[in-house]
């Protein structure tokens, strides 16, 4: 799953982006609620985590905006404003759920997921497919020609990314950024090591090949052209 992740606290978004990272979803954060807004309106995410107070625009203004414009994304708040107003101000708004801080990570992925099954109901996007690849967003499997793939968290997020953004090229840091909150790590080969292991699972069993290396940049997952 796609999360855009808005929290101005840096410890708390370190620590919300490396857990949900290790459970397998790819993490996009920012620290102002202008920068949500706009990131929300104009990429495609499955759910947006928003902070109530944060600069330049609190989070219900953001929730507000956004359904103002139509949008539908899941939004689930994660603020420290837990007063009984604050929740039904917050779900009123249009918010899909409502977590006060302190709280435990456990109760965080559990409501994430009674979201994504909600979702699954409606119009959300819960399956991939480039070529003969699918990947069930839900089930969070990956199989090909009917073959079931075994995937690790770290190997489905990377595969999410690049069917996300099939045809486009996904560069090494931007899978540094959303897979493992790395900001700048230029000696690792984190990347090149799971991709490997990627395209062994993905590529090696079958004859055509879907993950390609774009030379300098990153890669590009793609049928046949």
């Amino acid at each position: 799953m796609k999360i855009l992740l808005a929290e101005d606290d840096a410890k708390m978004a370190e620590y919300l982006s490396a857990g949900l990272t290790e459970n397998g979803h790819s993490v996009d954060h920012v620290t102002d609620g202008r920068d949500a807004l706009s990131y929300c309106l104009y990429n495609d995410s499955d759910l947006a985590i928003l902070d109530r107070m944060m600069p330049g625009m609190d989070g219900l203004s953001v929730l507000k905006a956004l359904r103002a414009a139509k949008k539908d994304l899941p939004v689930l708040f994660l603020t420290a404003m837990g007063q009984v107003d604050d929740r039904v101000e917050g779900l009123a708004a249009g918010g899909d759920d409502y977590l006060v801080k302190p709280f435990h990570f456990s109760e965080l992925l559990a409501r994430i997921g009674v979201i994504t099954r909600r979702g699954q109901a409606g119009s959300a996007t819960t399956t991939l497919k480039v070529h003969d690849l699918t990947l069930d967003l839900m089930a969070r499997t990956a199989t090909r020609q009917g073959a079931l793939i075994e995937l690790h968290a770290k190997e489905f997020a990377m595969l999410e990314i690049l069917m996300r953004n099939a045809g486009r090229v996904v560069t090494r840091t931007m899978l540094l950024e959303r897979v493992w909150n790395f900001n700048f790590e230029p000696n690792t080969t984190v990347v090149e090591t799971h991709m490997s292991r990627l395209r062994a699972k993905i590529d090696r069993p079958f004859d055509l090949a879907l993950i390609h290396t774009i030379r300098n940049t990153g890669y590009s997952l793609h049928g046949p052209r």
